[in-house]
C-alpha cells in the first residue's frame, strides 16, 4: 500500500553538499528526511517559489517534454529503500497508457513540486525510514 505524503520542509545549508527534504504523512505524524544534492535542493526551492529562469533548467525541460508529448505526471512513488538509498518512480499517463519511469526521489520531487503532483511512499519504505519495526 502506498501512503500519501507532503513535502514538509526543505533545508538548504550553504556550507554543505548534503541538503535535506522532509516528507510527512498526509494527515498523519510520520516524517522522515531524504538527503539530496545541492542542485536538486535549489531546483525544488526555486520551483516551489515559482521562480522562472530565462532558459529552462533540467526539471523545467523534462516538465515541458512531458507536456508536449500530451502526457501528465500523475504521481511520484518512493517505492524502495536499499542500503540507505531511496528509489522512486514517476507515474506518467499518456492517453490511456500508464508508464512508470525510474527516478531519484529528489529529481521526481523537483519535477513534480511545481504542479502539485502527489507524492506517495510505499508502506514498507515509510516504516523503515521512520525506524518502525517491520
Amino acid at each position: 500500500m502506498d501512503v500519501r505524503m507532503d513535502l514538509a520542509r526543505i533545508i538548504i545549508k550553504e556550507l554543505s553538499d548534503q541538503q535535506y527534504i522532509y516528507l510527512r504523512e498526509h494527515g498523519g505524524t510520520r516524517e522522515f528526511p531524504i538527503v539530496i544534492g545541492d542542485n536538486e535542493a535549489l531546483a525544488i526551492d526555486r520551483r516551489l517559489k515559482g521562480q522562472k529562469r530565462a532558459r529552462p533548467m533540467t526539471h523545467d525541460l523534462l516538465a515541458d517534454v512531458i507536456e508536449q508529448l500530451g502526457a501528465d505526471l500523475e504521481k511520484i512513488v518512493i517505492n524502495d529503500l536499499k542500503e540507505h538509498t531511496f528509489y522512486a518512480k514517476l507515474v506518467v499517463r499518456q492517453g490511456g497508457a500508464l508508464m512508470e519511469i525510474d527516478s531519484r526521489p529528489s529529481d521526481a520531487i523537483a519535477l513534480g513540486v511545481a504542479s502539485d503532483t502527489p507524492i506517495f511512499v510505499s508502506e514498507h519504505v515509510l516504516r523503515e525510514a521512520c525506524g518502525e519495526v517491520i
